[in-house]
């Protein structure tokens, strides 16, 4: 019997244990949830308000190569990502069609001043006869028909001579300034077509100056009115942790266009001076400054609260009842994404409420159970009196919907318009 009962004990005592085991974790994460702050203090910082956006890193200068005349690749001396020098040699086409076609013309030539040479001669001795009247006029004017024929035909074989040499210097194609090759889909001995043909010609390589860069963002139309030309920007990469740069706003599109379902306008920032790590196609995070002010008082736009136009806040007084809030109308200034500028209505060191307030009293934190208690008092002693007592108009500690007495302050964030 005493077995029994000592195992009964034991299995008691085990439950227990396991249920209070059970029941700990919650105590535990329950007295770990962080308290939001319900006061700050009026204190001086700097307070900068800028426009975001983002856009695409890119060259000033970027050329397609494309052959003006058909042919065949002969020199390919550059490839992706070699650096080339104003002048030097990207590509050249295979010429020896062409420089038999001019073998033929100078032989062409030749003939034509031979044919022109004979019939200067003729005219000459036609003007000599006809001056005498042995020939007739009929006569005279054939040879000088054959002597402007003659000449017409040296012209036609000159221009043709013109018209080689000048596609002669087309198979030769040169870097129009300091560049980098970005890409070269042809390889050696590939056939390509002219940009006079289809589709334009064959793209040989692209080539562009990386050494000036810029940003071509999609600016928010809400945003675009506080851009002008020449204001300083901050360039950030966003594929290179760490790397910043500044740059200048150089030019905004006069009209308005859709990007990925959002209406802004395009945007071309020039970069100062470009960090080596940054390549073309990146994509660039902009912070332009639109305002600033300095060591200037401010508060948390959490505290700040409006009402029919109006911005108040509720300042900390001391009282001979204990601590109360009054609300006090202010004048704000520069605002960022957290922190407004008090112009007039507040003084360093002040103290002011996060929450909006009822009869000045500060609503409970999160989790202070001392007003349900304070309730539940209440209740049990109108249990005794056999009455029912009628509860307070207003309660101490409770928040006022914003939709009843106003409503908080909106950060002007910074609008992020996407690339």
């Amino acid at each position: 019997m005493k077995l029994i009962f000592s195992l009964l004990v034991i299995l008691g005592l085990g439950t227990g244990g396991y249920f209070l085991w059970k029941k700990a974790p919650s105590h535990t994460a329950e007295s770990d949830k962080p308290v939001r702050p319900t006061t700050a203090t009026v204190e001086s910082r700097d307070i900068q308000f800028a426009v975001s956006a983002a856009g695409d890193i890119g060259p000033a200068d970027q050329v397609s190569v494309r052959p003006e005349i058909n042919g065949r690749i002969e020199e390919l001396p550059v490839d992706i990502g070699d650096k080339v020098k104003k002048g030097d040699l990207l590509c050249r086409l295979d010429d020896r069609d062409l420089q038999i076609e001019r073998s033929q013309r100078l032989i062409e030539i030749d003939g034509a001043r031979l044919q022109l040479q004979k019939a200067s001669r003729n005219l000459n001795r036609s003007r000599l006869l006809i001056a005498e009247r042995l020939i007739s006029q009929e006569i005279y004017d054939d040879s000088k028909t054959d002597f402007d024929l003659a000449t017409n035909a040296l012209d036609r074989t000159d221009q043709t001579l013109r018209l080689i040499d000048d596609k002669l210097r087309k198979t030769r194609i040169l870097a129009p300034f300091d560049c980098t090759v970005l890409t070269r889909p042809v390889s050696l001995g590939q056939t390509v077509s002219g940009a006079a043909g289809f589709n334009s010609g064959t793209e040989v390589m692209s080539i562009a100056n990386l050494n000036n860069m810029v940003v071509n963002a999609h600016v928010n139309q809400a945003d675009v009115i506080r851009l002008t030309q020449g204001r300083e920007v901050e360039i950030q990469a966003e594929s290179v942790p760490g790397v910043k740069m500044s740059g200048t706003v150089e030019r905004v599109a006069p009209q308005a266009m859709n990007k990925n379902g959002i209406k802004g306008f395009a945007a071309r920032i020039a970069i100062k001076e470009i960090d080596p790590r940054v390549r073309p196609g990146m994509t660039a995070i902009l912070s332009i400054p639109v305002s600033s002010a300095d060591n200037v008082l401010a508060v948390p736009l959490a505290a700040v609260f409006s009402e029919a136009g109006e911005r108040f806040v509720f300042v900390k007084t001391e009282t001979e009842d204990g601590d109360k809030f009054e609300r006090r109308p202010i004048i704000l200034g520069v605002t960022d994404y957290a922190f407004a500028e008090v112009v007039k209505g507040l003084s360093s060191g002040e103290v002011v409420s996060m929450d909006q307030t009822v009869n000045g009293s500060l609503p409970k934190p999160p989790g202070d159970k001392s007003a349900t208690s304070k309730k539940a008092k209440t209740t049990a002693d109108a249990g005794k009196d056999g009455k029912k007592k009628d509860a307070p108009a207003t309660t101490a500690g409770k928040v006022v919907p914003a939709t009843s007495t106003g409503t908080a302050v909106q950060s002007p964030a910074t609008r992020n318009t996407g690339s």
